[in-house]
């Protein structure tokens, strides 16, 4: 049966493979990004994410199925912050009254490995409590404060945003009405946005010695789109607030026995 999906972040990377495949599986596929897009939104600010959920709306006719929040950015910049939490936070929030007509709703965002990390604790206590103001201030003095704890940007934001699907999982607004919601946590994948790590041997090599992946290393985002297609299909009634990690092994080697 063919299913209407929303995609964010649908123009490159793990979005775009993501759309192509629902769409060659028969799917309707609205896609949402910044440009080269059906629906062309700035998740960074308020208004673009209001206009996200207008425009989706009067596209799809109120009724969607699924909604994969995969917008993101990875730059050591406040805009991450936006778009990182709050813009996939208000895509998921905002879609969700039109996800109530089907009969088998369902809903995913894109987290990261990169959530293993240690988080600036400051920014990270800001996202949870939903102070954006406070969370791209904080940002900026992290920017100022040098590389280093600029790095901690993107790392946090996807902690921020895994912790926000532990939490809103279980709640009447998602598992009460019967919408499974949860993450998926990729490693390090070909996409433009990881083209400084992965365009040379050299920095293939770097980049894995930070992000261990011992099963078959860095790879394509068509890997990460089967995963999404499954999650957001009617099989997939029961999981709950789980982030999935696709990682080549990178959680197991970093974080061993910790998760029991």
């Amino acid at each position: 049966m063919s299913r209407t999906y929303v995609v964010t972040g649908a123009a490159s990377g793990i979005g775009k493979a993501t759309k192509e495949l629902l769409e060659e599986r028969g799917h309707r596929v609205i896609g949402v990004d910044i440009a080269g897009a059906e629906v062309t939104v700035d998740l960074s600010s308020e208004e673009g994410r209001a206009s996200l959920v207008d425009q989706v709306r009067a596209i799809s006719g109120g009724t969607i199925d699924a909604v994969i929040a995969n917008a993101g950015l990875a730059t050591p910049t406040p805009a991450t912050v936006a778009v990182n939490f709050f813009g996939a936070v208000a895509t998921l929030e905002g879609l969700r009254p039109l996800l109530g007509g089907s009969s088998a709703p369902r809903a995913v965002a894109t987290c990261s490995m990169a959530s293993l990390f240690p988080p600036d604790e400051e920014l990270l206590a800001a996202l949870l409590a939903h102070d954006e103001k406070a969370a791209i201030h904080r940002a900026g003095e992290l920017v100022a404060a040098g590389e280093q704890q600029a790095g901690q940007i993107y790392g946090t934001t996807k902690q921020a945003l895994a912790r926000w699907i532990r939490r809103s999982a279980p709640t009447e607004e998602w598992a009460g009405a019967g919408i499974p919601l949860n993450g998926i946590a990729p490693g390090v994948v070909v996409t433009p946005m990881t083209a400084a790590f992965t365009s040379t041997s050299e920095a293939r090599d770097a980049i894995l010695h930070q992000v261990p992946m011992p099963l078959n290393g860095i790879f394509e985002p068509r890997d990460v789109a089967y995963l999404l297609a499954w999650l957001t299909s009617e099989e997939n009634a029961h999981l709950c607030g789980q982030i999935v990690f696709i990682d080549g092994g990178s959680d197991a080697v970093i974080r061993g026995d910790s998760t029991w």
